[in-house]
Parts: C-alpha cells; sequence; structure tokens
C-alpha cells in the first residue's frame, strides 16, 4: 500500500517513497533559470517534451465528444457544502449528455468527476506536475499528467464547450480569467462561463463592476460573459442551450 503523502507525479511517471529525490518541478526547472547560459543547450530539447505533451493530450481527448470543465478549489473537503455542489453539478452534465474534464485533483475536482463517473458518464482528469499534490483523484476515468501549464491548459479550453466555475483560489480564477480572456478577444466563441456561488463570487463580481469597469479598464459586455447562480441546473441548462446554439 503507498504512502500517498510522499507520491510525486512527474508528468506521467510516478515517484513513491526512496525515489521521490527533487522537490522542483518541470515548470519551475524551465521558468526558473535566468542567470545562466545553459538554457541554450538544454532548452531546445524541451521543446520535444513540450511537443509530446500536445500529442498526448490530443490523442487521448480527440475522440471525447461534448465536454464541460468544471473548476475549484482543490482545499474543499469531503463534508463542505460546495463538494455537494459539485458533486451534483458531475453528474447533471452527464445526465444532461457532456463529459466532464477537471483537473484531477482532490476536492471540488474530485467531487465532479466522482458525480459524472457514478452517473456512468466520461470523467476525465487533466493533472499537473506540482511539489504539494499526487497524481490523479479515484474517480477520474480517463487521466493525463502534464508537467507544462500550458500545455494542460490548452486541453480545457480546446476540449470543453463551457466552464462551470466553484468557488477556488489561485488556481481556479487563473483558469476563470483565461476563459474570459479568450471569450473577450473571440479566440473561442460560444462559449459560457458560469459561476456557482453567489456569496463567494458576489465580492468579486462587486469590484469588476464599481473598480475596473468604473475606471474603463472592461466594457459592460466583458460581464455580461458570465452568470452567477446558486442553481446547478440553470448552469447545466446554459451548457445545454449553448450546445444547441453552436449547432
Amino acid at each position: 500500500m503507498s504512502d500517498r503523502t510522499t507520491d510525486r507525479m512527474k508528468g506521467p511517471v510516478v515517484e513513491r517513497r526512496g525515489q521521490v529525490k527533487d522537490g522542483s518541478t518541470t515548470d519551475q526547472r524551465l521558468l526558473d533559470s535566468r542567470s545562466s547560459a545553459d538554457w541554450v543547450h538544454t532548452d531546445p530539447w524541451r521543446v520535444l517534451r513540450i511537443q509530446a505533451e500536445f500529442v498526448e493530450g490530443f490523442g487521448a481527448l480527440a475522440e471525447l465528444g461534448p465536454a464541460i470543465a468544471v473548476f475549484g478549489s482543490a482545499r474543499t473537503s469531503v463534508d463542505h457544502p460546495h463538494y455537494a455542489v459539485a458533486e451534483e453539478a458531475g453528474r447533471k452534465l452527464v445526465e444532461s449528455g457532456f463529459a466532464v474534464i477537471t483537473g484531477g485533483g482532490p476536492g471540488t475536482m474530485e467531487a465532479a468527476n466522482k458525480g459524472a463517473c457514478e452517473a456512468g458518464g466520461v470523467s476525465v482528469g487533466l493533472g499537473i506536475e506540482l511539489p504539494f499534490e499526487s497524481g490523479l483523484n479515484q474517480w477520474v476515468d480517463k487521466g493525463i499528467n502534464f508537467r507544462y501549464f500550458f500545455a494542460r491548459k490548452t486541453m480545457f479550453v480546446k476540449y470543453s464547450q463551457g466552464f462551470v466555475v466553484l468557488p477556488g483560489g489561485l488556481g481556479t480564477l487563473d483558469e476563470l480569467f483565461e476563459a474570459l480572456t479568450l471569450v473577450q478577444t473571440r479566440k473561442v466563441t460560444s462559449f459560457p462561463i458560469v459561476l456557482i456561488g453567489t456569496a463567494y463570487w458576489q465580492g468579486l463580481l462587486g469590484w469588476l463592476r464599481e473598480t475596473a469597469l468604473a475606471e474603463g479598464k472592461i466594457k459592460a459586455t466583458d460581464l455580461d460573459m458570465m452568470v452567477l447562480t446558486d442553481d446547478v441546473d440553470e448552469a447545466v441548462a446554459l451548457m445545454v442551450a449553448a450546445k444547441k446554439a453552436h449547432g
């Protein structure tokens, strides 16, 4: 039996116990080298590894079909109300004909994968090499572990038809604002973004409205890219409507 607290995922490779020798990540080694000129000799070879991640992701997800990405905190406990909401969202998305994609980790991601899996749908996890998380949760049916954040993010956007965003931290905000930027700049179209959790998100939306919009940093139409609700059924209905509108 593995002690999962000592597990390390390095891309598709699992290291456990005495084999865990390096606490750094591939992204860190790529982005953190600023002083030495050694990168001239190593970075061109990294392109092949980056290429391999895209090829692996495209190959694994090409026949996935309609899918929705569900985001939220990895720190959400099993007994927290947000866990139950995420599980409900995963289940109802599957019942409406979607596969469910998450970051494959614990907390909210695990809950959405669980709901999708138990509903008999396709439960996908796109993991990332991190120093403080280990592997994909047990409810992932199809999983890919990435070394590079940017390759992983491409998979979320390419193979999802919309985002359901539950309360989360920096990683959740990162995915949310990247999606908003892609919709704003029309890199993706017919892409609904639903925030579940009125009490959690209303402060952020209030700041966007009262500060960013008031100072002319965004347009009023930018705020229309998001729908705020506490109702999972409404969130799922918006995904279904967007799918039908997209043809």
